[in-house]
């Protein structure tokens, strides 16, 4: 009896031991139809059989989005050949300006391979930014007409199966990340 009750506390305490926040069973699972950086209609089934790691931003930020990109480059750089197995999905908070084109422009600057940009109309971003708790407030136009997006800065993780797995903070290294994703990957149920 006692080792068996060791053997389940040593199963739950791996599914525990994330360094990213777990958000299993918190958050919806990757739904969407949005427009892709190519022009073409997607929803959240075109990303299954890879582990979709999703950030809202846009392409007009100053800091936080191109060094969250950066950040996520060094991630799939350390998965070495396991890179091969995620997409990051840059959702705008922008739809204004982030054209499917812009979009295109700018994860094709970071990583045209393994990031694709995605928008749509204010009503499906505002939906779907709503389904993962994102915030986000079009701040107060310059005399020229130019603004900046205040957004949330988290990177929401989802399962080859399109499941919302864990949450990646500005706090979590590039090392953590990649050592979670690495047990996402590995872990296909």
């Amino acid at each position: 009896m006692l080792g068996a009750l060791t053997a389940l506390a040593g199963c739950t305490h791996r599914q525990e031991t994330w360094q990213l926040t777990n958000v299993t069973g918190h958050l919806p699972d990757l739904d969407f139809t949005l427009t892709g950086d190519d022009g073409r209609a997607v929803n959240g089934a075109s990303f299954k059989g890879r582990t979709s790691l999703v950030y809202f931003g846009y392409t007009h930020c100053p800091d936080v989005c191109p060094e969250t990109m950066g950040r996520l480059m060094q991630v799939l750089g350390k998965l070495g050949p396991d890179a091969q197995k995620v997409r990051i999905l840059f959702v705008t908070v922008d739809p204004a300006r982030d054209t499917a084109q812009a979009l295109h422009d700018y994860v094709g600057a970071f990583d045209p391979k393994h990031a694709e940009g995605l928008t749509g109309t204010d009503r499906q971003i505002e939906s779907l930014a709503k389904r993962y708790r994102v915030a986000y407030q079009m701040e107060k136009r310059d005399p020229h007409g130019n603004y900046e997006v205040t957004h949330s800065s988290a990177v929401y993780v989802f399962d080859s199966q399109g499941h919302a797995r864990l949450l990646a903070t500005d706090h979590d290294t590039p090392d953590a990340i990649a050592e979670d994703l690495r047990r996402i990957i590995e872990d296909r149920s």
